[in-house]
């Protein structure tokens, strides 16, 4: 830079700073100028909240018109309130939201814990779903006006002038059942679906002492036209398409109760679910899917029935469509048994106003006594294979162990000379073995049982808790139950006697086994109902005793003498049966072959 121009440059800077220093505004000018920057702000912002409380009112009706326009617009807000009806039996709990039913109170029935028995509850759905101006509808969201008279309760959810979802629900007197009526009207136009699903959602609360007993025969039932009901997985989740022809009714049944929904023209078809519970107090959650028709009528009506009750076979019975198979009486013919001999019997001590205890009493008495022949038969058949013992070491001595086919053979001919079946004493316990079975499930099935005492069992229809370990043993469960203990006991006492009276028709091996079985199911039984191993229990006692009084009244000498006299008569030559012959054969191909080696 040369020297001229440092110089202006140093000139310019002294004019510029003498400029700021002589021109630079007063002290009152700069607070005036100040105040009207303030004034002209406070201008502006005023100007601009008017547009924006504009702009935010714009935004809200936007919003809630998602909720005020469409299909039952109307109906999709309002407040959720509940109405209870009543009869002698039932105590319903109804919610406008949805217009259904949550919670069906059993008013004369207890749970394990003294409660009143409830069934469904307020976190279930129930409603339709279906399609209307090409959006889903479902009505178990929509809020419906209710009107009561009497024991009736109509809930309406308005689409428009004259168009309405109608449910009508009518409390029968004395009894267990709610009509139910869907009636569509003026919206024939409106539903642009081919078919109504009608949804229903349930979780069933535990009623009963034991959850796993509980759960065990909990499920989901339905029952097709002219068909035995069928029912989902009772052990694991299971689902079911249910597409097969016109569905008669659907049941979501616990141990001991149900809820029951009964179409009058039934279901066109639908789909079932049921779910284990993670939840302590949870039997098993259900659900059920159920297509209705829909004709495009201006009026569309479906008429139901609603059971909710106890699952005793009486009453079961009394809502027809065979709904009283819901009670599981066994396989067959353990069911034919328990339907046609030990129900009529049972109901019949039920009319003589006997203690439960005592009716199972007689129960066991009339049954043992109508089986006594073939125990007696049973009994004498041992005692003839006790008394032919001599003979058979004298064959055994005679024969050697080390021919097992010829002794064999040795003895079918000493059975067929002394007229002895060597089967005699199995035939006849086989024919009652149904009858023991049956009882199995008569039993653990049976409400009547259900809360009723005997000596120190405090409830018959479940396990007596004698004593309680506080944690599970693998085979044996948290309890020891005495009336399982007790059966037991009568078990081992019974085969030790059985084994004292077969003499050499037993073996050492079933006597084991003899010995082996009653711990077994004292494992089985132990979480059975107290009533089954008190029905167990007599049963032993009272087959104990007959043997007993026909071993007093038999001679095994007199038998002994009416064997060899019938040994000493000459054999009658009479045609072999097939079995007999193969019998044989295969004997004398045993003894060929005994004898090449």
């Amino acid at each position: 830079m040369d020297k001229n121009t440092f110089t202006g440059m140093f000139l310019i800077l002294i004019i510029l700073a003498g400029s700021f220093y002589f021109f630079k505004p007063s002290e009152a000018e700069i607070n005036q100028e100040k105040a009207r920057i303030a004034a002209d702000s406070l201008k502006k912002v005023q100007e601009a909240k008017p547009q924006a409380q504009q702009n935010q009112n714009i935004a809200k009706p936007t919003l809630d018109s998602v909720v005020l326009t469409g299909p039952f617009a109307t109906a999709k807000t309002g407040t959720a309130q509940e109405t209870i009806l009543e009869n002698e039996n039932l105590k319903i709990t109804f919610s406008n939201l949805g217009g259904k039913i949550i919670k069906a109170e059993l008013k004369n029935e207890k749970n394990y814990k003294g409660n009143v028995v409830s069934l469904l509850d307020n976190k279930g759905s129930f409603g339709l779903n279906f399609m209307a101006e090409g959006k889903l509808i479902k009505t178990n969201e929509l809020y419906f006006t209710p009107t009561v008279q009497g024991n009736t309760i109509t809930f309406r959810a308005n689409y428009g002038e004259g168009k309405l979802v109608e449910y009508v629900y009518n409390i029968i007197p004395n009894s267990n059942n709610v009509d139910f009526n869907i009636n569509l009207i003026g919206l024939n136009q409106i539903i642009t679906s081919k078919n109504i699903q009608l949804n229903w959602q349930a979780s069933l609360y535990q009623q009963e002492k034991s959850l796993k007993n509980e759960q065990s025969y909990s499920g989901s039932f339905f029952k097709y036209a002219n068909e035995n009901p069928d029912y989902l997985s009772l052990h694991k989740d299971d689902s079911k398409v249910l597409d097969e022809g016109k569905i008669d009714w659907i049941a979501f049944k616990q141990h001991f109760f149900s809820a029951i929904l009964i179409p009058k023209s039934g279901f066109d078809k639908g789909e079932m679910e049921v779910k284990l519970s993670t939840d302590s107090n949870i039997v098993k959650h259900y659900s059920a899917n159920m297509d209705l028709g829909f004709n495009q009528n201006s009026v569309q009506n479906y008429n139901m029935r609603f059971y909710f009750g106890s699952n005793k076979y009486t009453s079961l019975k009394a809502q027809g469509h065979e709904i009283e198979k819901l009670v599981d009486m066994g396989y067959w013919p353990l069911k034919y048994i328990n339907r046609f001999v030990v129900l009529p019997l049972f109901n019949w001590l039920e009319g003589l106003n006997l203690g439960y205890g005592l009716i199972i009493l007689m129960l066991t008495i009339l049954v043992k006594g109508a089986l006594s022949p073939l125990t007696y038969k049973s009994y004498l058949s041992m005692a003839k294979m006790r008394v032919l013992k001599p003979e058979m070491d004298e064959i055994k001595e005679k024969v050697g162990d080390d021919n097992p086919t010829l002794l064999q053979q040795e003895y079918l001919k000493l059975y067929k000379q002394v007229g002895v079946n060597p089967l005699g004493g199995c035939l006849p316990m086989l024919l009652q073995m149904p009858f023991i079975m049956a009882f199995f499930f008569f039993f653990p099935n049976l409400f009547e049982l259900r809360g009723e005492s005997f000596l120190w069992m405090d409830d018959l229809s479940t396990y007596d808790s004698f004593f309680e370990f506080g944690f599970n043993i693998p085979f044996i469960g948290n309890h020891i139950s005495l009336m399982c203990l007790l059966m037991t006991i009568s078990q081992l006492i019974q085969a030790y006697y059985n084994n004292l009276t077969a003499g050499a028709a037993s073996n050492n091996q079933m006597k084991y086994i003899g010995y082996i079985m009653p711990i077994v199911f004292f494992g089985i039984l132990n979480s059975y109902p107290s009533g089954l191993n008190y029905y167990y229990f007599l049963a032993n006692m009272i087959t104990f005793a007959m043997q007993f009084a026909i071993r007093s009244m038999v001679d095994d000498d007199k038998i002994h003498a009416i064997l060899k006299e019938k040994k000493a008569r000459p054999v009658e030559k009479k045609k072999k049966s097939k079995f007999q012959q193969r019998m044989d054969d295969y004997m004398k191909q045993q003894q060929l072959e005994k004898n090449k080696k």
